[in-house]
């Protein structure tokens, strides 16, 4: 096999080390990692109908190379959000007829020896979840993942892998906000224990029953906070916390945050944790090498643990992996190519952050056409995408509505749905002093300058898909009040009056609807358990699909900017505008 002479210095020399650093008492395990992949198996970009930089197939390679060390000791396991994400996945997991799941042959076929499960596995719903637990060679983990009725784990907590004589138990975990972002017949008969007691519990429990030779803990959760107070629990992002205060763990994979990290938490009794987090989309493999010193006959104990990052760029994709593959491709390719409507005119999602915008008004468009609410919220939860004018095909709805939402009709009073705008528009906008001010809400360093780090979307203080406008009512925000006085909503966009003391039919997405960035909860003041009351309906299918559905019924559409709502002072938003594109583009 080639390899690319920097990865394989980096692989020979930085991960399995020369024979002569190892002392003949010493094993080195290495435990390779992948996160948040969403789907990217392939090195082809489905959505853009190009060639992919990085992929599984990338991955493998990696894997391969260091599996065919003498010695190597390779443990491999992902760490979550598998299932979702492109074209691929939707595929797989809704159109495909096959004995097996597209993801359960890829990793299988990979020899992955454990993985945990992710809130976006959670939201392909539990025929497919369900499915794969049955269908991967290795064990599902989420040991914080609850059975509602027994209190059991739904999916196996731990794993012991055997390396060498070693038993190395890889506990895993996942983010507690499933509840809060998915509508509750994906997750129906699960629970969700928080992170931080579940840790404390089997970190116990393993020590005790499995006396392993190191524990690794693989959490479907971004750092987070190295400390919190009890109202902040449970927390969302809990692999710090964890860290530093449940001992006993030698080294804690993140994920679900999307962070490349090598940290090193100091833990409650003094000793030094490895935090690794691998990032996204098959970018990167995460490694630490474990070293083991042996002591007595099939006797070990940790010497030392590293760290380091593989770029899967470096390589090209395994042969072996496309050829095993080739067929599912060429379906995938076929099915994302598929047209379903025409475009008269291109739109662009990155102008919905400024105001009405076509990208954003047509899905208002679809919300209250299948609805037929008074009101509707959405957001553009693409940050730069642009849809060309021509050919409306089945890759193009991935770029204009990216997660698999169901559409929700809840019954929100007036007062409730200003209190939603004034929330988000809170989210979104800077409070301008001037028009030299920023329109948008930007990270700002303690001169009030953008730091030179912060481009495209991670200039953005809050992530646009939190950022919801309103069709069926005209309003206007004025970005030189403070968060909370902004939104003035003047009437209905048919000319009806508008009352916040009157109840009305509002269309939104299950992940606000189950009260997913907090605009219910925290802004409109309804408690979490109050909200699936509130709703009147819902669709069988996710709100893609429905989008699908809509296209297939016409022949052509012509976008347009229903222009309900603006920005005021006018002039000082067009200037803040102006000022803030140099750091989103």
């Amino acid at each position: 096999m080639r390899i690319k002479k920097s990865l394989f210095g980096l692989l020979i020399l930085v991960i399995l080390g020369p024979h002569f650093s190892l002392s003949a008492r010493d094993i080195r395990v290495q435990v390779a990692v992948t996160a948040d992949v969403h789907a990217r198996l392939f090195p082809y970009d489905f959505i853009e109908n190009k060639p992919a930089r990085t992929s599984m197939a990338n991955i493998h390679y990696m894997t391969e190379i260091i599996r065919s060390r003498e010695g190597s000791n390779m443990i491999l396991l992902d760490n979550g959000d598998l299932l979702q994400g492109t074209p691929a996945a939707w595929y797989a997991n809704f159109v495909q007829e096959a004995d097996e799941n597209l993801f359960s042959r890829v990793m299988n076929f990979m020899k992955f020896d454990a993985a945990t499960v992710g809130n976006h596995d959670i939201e392909t719903g539990p025929e497919v979840y369900n499915r794969i637990i049955d269908e991967f060679n290795f064990p599902w983990l989420g040991a914080n993942v609850l059975d509602a009725e027994t209190g059991e784990p739904y999916f196996q907590p731990y794993v012991i892998i055997k390396r060498d004589f070693m038993r190395i138990a890889v506990l895993g975990l996942t983010t507690t906000g499933v509840p809060n972002w998915l509508p509750p017949h994906l997750w129906k008969g699960l629970a969700f224990q928080d992170m931080v007691e579940a840790a404390r519990y089997w970190v116990d429990y393993i020590r005790e029953n499995e006396q392993p030779d190191a524990l690794i803990g693989l959490f479907h959760s971004g750092l987070g906070p190295l400390d919190a107070g009890p109202e902040d629990h449970p927390l969302e992002n809990a692999s710090g916390y964890v860290a530093k205060h449940v001992p006993g763990f030698d080294v804690i994979f993140s994920s679900h945050d999307h962070r490349r990290r090598i940290q090193t938490v100091v833990n409650t009794e003094g000793e030094n944790v490895l935090v690794i987090g691998p990032g996204h989309f098959a970018e990167h493999l995460a490694i630490a090498e474990l070293t083991f010193n042996r002591i007595g006959r099939r006797q070990y104990e940790l010497k030392g643990v590293r760290a380091d990052m593989l770029d899967a760029a470096e390589v090209v994709p395994s042969h072996a992996f496309i050829r095993k593959f080739e067929n599912d491709v060429d379906e995938i390719i076929k099915f994302s190519n598929q047209k379903v409507s025409y475009f008269k005119e291109p739109i662009h999602s990155m102008e919905a952050l400024f105001g009405s915008a076509a990208f954003a008004d047509m899905v208002h468009d679809i919300q209250l056409g299948i609805t037929e609410a008074d009101v509707s919220f959405t957001a553009p939860l693409a940050f730069d995408a642009t849809i060309q004018a021509g050919s409306l095909r089945m890759r193009d709805f991935f770029k204009l509505y990216e997660y698999e939402n169901y559409l929700y009709v809840m019954e929100l009073s007036g007062q409730e749905i200003k209190d939603h705008l004034e929330y988000s528009y809170g989210l979104w906008f800077n409070e301008m002093r001037s028009k030299d001010d920023h329109l948008l809400n930007l990270h700002l360093d303690q001169l009030g300058r953008v730091p030179s780090d912060r481009r495209g979307r991670r200039a953005l203080r809050n992530a646009s898909y939190n950022f919801d406008s309103a069709a069926g009512i005209n309003y206007v925000v004025d970005v030189s009040k403070p968060v909370g006085e902004r939104v003035s909503i003047i009437d209905f966009e048919d000319g009806r009056d508008f009352s916040f003391d009157e109840i009305y039919k509002v269309a939104i997405n299950s992940y606000r609807g189950s009260g997913g960035g907090g605009h219910l909860t925290q802004g409109a003041g309804i408690p979490h358990d109050a909200l699936t009351q509130r709703i009147v309906f819902s669709t069988e299918t996710d709100l893609r699909k429905q989008m699908i559905d809509y296209f297939q019924e016409i022949d052509s559409y012509e976008p347009r900017k229903r222009g309900n709502w603006q920005v005021i002072p006018e002039d000082w938003a067009a200037a803040g505008r102006e000022k803030d594109m140099t750091y989103l583009r």
